[in-house]
């Protein structure tokens, strides 16, 4: 029985993709086999489709870093054919066949089922970079950080990450600063629920080591000196949590806003979060996160399309969430 991929190669140093037709018995081992409904593209995905980062362990593979489906097959148990599940990382794309495909085998613990008031359309919405704001969301909500201690300020405002915080942010209290380097896209963020809008550029430059106190706590995506200037500027016992490398991986600031203002800097990973912490993350997703406010974030595509949507996404003309529509 054949299925529809999106498989990447490597010739050199160059990575080609191409949709092709699988079989089966193509896939790689596990006790769950899924029919895949939706991917998305997430900025990982984008590193690894076009190898700016070396995210592809072994060629060919099926790119994709998270998927939503409809269990068909089953041994692992509390998996059962029928369920509505979500995968969000793990070795996806990485050294296991990934979401742009027709059909997943994979470990059963990589596997959360879809919570009741999701399809899997709004769970690819969500994906990756959904999970990720939800668990950067707890790690504020860990610190201390109510909506009563101010102002949150989220980096990267019109990506997947920042799309799905303010939205979460706005409807549990929070008032939102969204910091992005498209101004004219103002009023979508305002839409999610954004009660100002800055330019990136006030952030994105090197600053003082510490700097007037403005944020009661960060959603970072940036990295670089964005980053370096959130910390430079949050107030004291503030929570900023960093979970990408838009601008850059290095992190050129000093110890001061640790020792002065005892603010916290809480890494937030994805990829490998025990299962306790991503139940909790969905559970959380299914009370919080308008699915009115889902739907203003979200493009869909076909798998043709998710290297012109890469290519996009470097240019910084992506908004929210692309979700990849694998039937299509």
């Amino acid at each position: 029985m054949t299925f529809k991929a999106l498989l990447a190669a490597k010739t050199g140093e160059k990575i080609t993709t191409s949709v092709v037709e699988m079989n089966e018995q193509d896939l790689m081992p596990g006790d769950v086999t899924v029919k895949v409904d939706y991917s998305t593209v997430n900025y990982k995905d984008a590193l690894a489709i076009s190898g700016r980062a070396e995210i592809i362990r072994q060629f060919p593979l099926i790119p994709g870093i998270d998927l939503a489906g409809t269990v068909e097959a089953s041994s692992y148990p509390g998996i059962a054919v029928g369920d509505r599940v979500v995968a969000n990382s793990w070795g996806l794309s990485q050294t296991h066949h990934g979401g742009y495909a027709q059909k997943a085998r994979m470990k059963g613990e990589w596997l959360v089922k879809i919570p009741a008031p999701f399809s899997t359309k709004d769970a690819m919405a969500i994906g990756t970079a959904g999970y990720t704001a939800m668990l950067s969301v707890l790690a504020l909500e860990h610190g201390g950080i109510t909506p009563q201690r101010g102002d949150i300020v989220v980096t990267g405002a019109n990506g997947g990450v920042g799309s799905i915080a303010i939205a979460l942010l706005a409807d549990l209290g929070y008032r939102v600063v969204a910091s992005t380097g498209r101004p004219e896209e103002a009023d979508y963020l305002r839409g999610l629920g954004a009660a100002d809008v800055i330019d990136r550029r006030t952030l994105s430059e090197p600053g003082a080591p510490v700097a007037r106190e403005r944020w009661a706590g960060a959603v970072d995506s940036v990295g670089s000196h964005t980053l370096v200037n959130v910390l430079a500027q949050t107030q004291y016992r503030g929570v900023v949590t960093a979970c990408g490398l838009a601008q850059g991986v290095d992190l050129p600031g000093t110890v001061l806003p640790f020792i002065l203002r005892n603010v916290t800097l809480a890494g937030i990973d994805s990829v490998n979060a025990p299962q306790e912490v991503r139940l909790e993350a969905w559970s959380r997703l299914a009370r919080d996160l308008d699915v009115n406010k889902l739907a203003r974030t979200m493009q869909v595509v076909g798998l043709a399309e998710v290297p012109d949507v890469v290519r996009q996404m470097f240019a910084g003309k992506v908004q929210g969430r692309t979700v990849v529509d694998v039937n299509a």
